[in-house]
C-alpha cells in the first residue's frame, strides 16, 4: 500500500542513520564556530521569486526541479531547493546589509525532484556557510579552508580533494561566453539537446556536461584564461597563494564552472571517488551579483554546500550511545522509589530506561535487549533494606547497594570495560 511506504526520493533517518548525519552537522557547527559562523535557520518554503529570479526561469532546476505550490491564500511558495537564496532573502528583509561583514552558517532539508540514486533524494540535507561582505581573495580562502577544517575533522580529509577554478569578473566572462558561443555555434551538429538549449542561456554550462560527445567537443573550447582581465588574473592568482600559503593542495579544473551569471571568480568542489559518479560531497564558489539581483545593494559574497547524505556515507561509524541503566521496579512502591532514584541517575549523568512490565526474568531479557550495562532492581525487600539489588548485565553478578549511594557506586562501576 503505497501510503505505507515514504514517498520516492525521500527516506526516514532511523536512529543508525541519524547517528552519522549528526556527526556531520555537529562537526561543520563547531568547526564553523571557530571561524566566526553564526547559526541560522531559514524556512524550508518562500515565495517562489526568491528562487526563480537568482536561479533562472530557463534553468533546470526551475523548469523542472523545484517543488512549488500555490497555498490557500493565493501565494506561490516554493520548497527551498538550496539555502543560499534564503540566507540572501534572510539578510535583506531583517535590514543586516550595514552590518558587515556577516559570517552565516546552516544546517537542514532541501527539495529537489530528481531521478533518486545513490547518496542523492528528492529530500536531502545540506550543511553551508556564506560569508556577505567582503570582496577579497581571503573571504573565499577562509571558507575553503573551513572545508577542509570540516573533512578533516570527519577523518575523510584524505578521500576528498579541492577543484578549483575561475569564472573571473563580468567584464571576462562576457568576453569567454562570446567566445564559446561562436566555437559551440560552429559545431552544433555535435551537441546532444541539452546543450543546444544551454548554448542559448548558459553556454559555461556545456563545459560540464556529462554527455560522452558534448565532452569531446569541449576538449577544443576556448579556455577562460585567454580572456581574463588583469584584474580578474590578480584575483585568481591571490587565491592560490593563499590556499598554498594555508597548506590546502587542489587541482585546478578548467572544466569547473557555474552557468548563472551573479557567479563570479572562484568556483570550487570537494570530490572524492569513493561515491562512484556522485563524488562532489561539497560546492560552492563567490555570488558578487546575487544581493543586488535580488533587490539589495551590490555587496559581494562567497559560500559553499556540502551533502549530509554523502558525507555520512563516508565517515567512520560514530560512537553508539553510552549503554543505559535499567530500572526494574516490583510493585506500585517500588515504582515511586525507582521514579526519584531514577531521576538522581540522570543528574548525573547516567541514561536511564524503565522496564515496564512481566515478571523479573522477562523484565531483565529485555534489560538486555536494551544492551543495558546494569539493572537495578527494586522490590518489596529492596525497600525494607534500603538497599536496591544491581545486576550487572555483562557479568551476571549482583550486589546490593544504598539507594543513596547508587550514583557514586555506579559511577565508579561505569568505568569498566564495556
Amino acid at each position: 500500500m503505497p501510503g505505507l511506504q515514504p514517498a520516492r526520493g525521500t527516506q526516514d533517518l532511523l536512529p543508525e542513520t541519524m547517528r552519522r548525519h549528526r556527526r556531520v552537522s555537529e562537526s561543520a557547527r563547531e568547526a564553523a564556530a571557530l571561524y566566526g559562523f553564526a547559526e541560522i535557520a531559514t524556512p524550508i518554503f518562500e515565495f517562489t521569486e526568491v528562487f526563480s529570479r537568482p536561479i533562472g526561469e530557463h534553468t533546470d532546476i526551475v523548469a523542472k526541479e523545484m517543488y512549488t505550490f500555490t497555498d490557500r491564500g493565493g501565494e506561490e511558495l516554493t520548497l527551498r531547493p538550496e539555502n543560499t537564496a534564503g540566507v540572501v532573502r534572510a539578510v535583506l528583509s531583517n535590514g543586516l546589509t550595514q552590518s558587515t561583514p556577516l559570517k552565516f552558517f546552516y544546517s537542514g532539508p532541501m527539495f529537489r525532484y530528481e531521478r533518486p540514486q545513490k547518496g542523492r533524494f528528492r529530500q536531502f540535507h545540506q550543511i553551508g556557510v556564506e560569508l556577505l561582505g567582503v570582496a577579497t581573495p581571503q573571504a573565499d580562502i577562509e571558507v575553503i579552508a573551513l572545508g577542509s577544517r570540516i573533512f578533516n575533522e570527519l577523518g575523510i580529509g584524505e578521500r576528498v580533494t579541492l577543484e578549483l577554478n575561475t569564472l573571473g569578473d563580468p567584464e571576462s566572462r562576457q568576453h569567454y561566453r562570446t567566445g564559446l558561443v561562436s566555437y559551440f555555434s560552429a559545431r552544433k551538429n555535435s551537441l546532444s539537446e541539452d546543450s543546444l538549449r544551454r548554448l542559448a542561456t548558459n553556454p559555461l554550462r556545456i563545459l560540464d556536461s556529462k554527455d560522452e560527445g558534448d565532452r569531446e567537443v569541449a576538449l577544443g573550447a576556448p579556455r577562460l584564461a585567454d580572456f581574463m582581465t588583469d584584474r580578474a588574473q590578480h584575483f585568481y592568482n591571490e587565491l592560490k597563494i593563499g590556499l598554498q600559503y594555508v597548506g590546502i593542495a587542489f587541482t585546478e579544473n578548467p572544466y569547473l564552472v557555474r552557468g548563472l551569471d551573479y557567479y563570479t571568480h572562484t568556483v570550487f568542489e570537494f570530490v572524492t571517488t569513493d561515491l562512484g559518479s556522485q563524488g562532489t560531497v561539497l560546492a560552492g564558489g563567490r555570488y558578487d551579483g546575487l544581493v543586488e539581483l535580488l533587490g539589495g545593494p551590490a555587496m559581494p559574497g562567497v559560500g559553499w554546500a556540502a551533502g549530509i547524505e554523502r558525507l555520512a556515507m563516508l565517515i567512520a561509524e560514530p560512537a553508539k550511545p553510552a549503554r543505559p541503566v535499567a530500572f526494574i521496579a516490583l510493585g506500585s512502591a517500588a515504582e515511586l522509589l525507582c521514579l526519584r532514584d531514577a531521576e538522581r541517575l540522570r543528574d548525573a549523568g547516567f541514561p536511564v530506561e524503565f522496564v515496564y512490565s512481566g515478571n523479573l526474568q522477562r523484565r531483565l531479557a529485555k534489560a538486555n535487549r536494551l544492551q543495558a550495562r546494569f539493572a537495578v532492581i527494586v522490590g518489596d525487600n529492596e525497600i525494607h533494606d534500603g538497599k536496591a539489588t544491581v545486576r550487572d548485565m555483562d557479568s551476571g553478578a549482583q550486589s546490593e547497594i544504598p539507594f543513596d549511594d547508587l550514583s557514586a557506586r555506579l559511577a565508579s562501576l561505569r568505568g569498566l570495560p564495556e
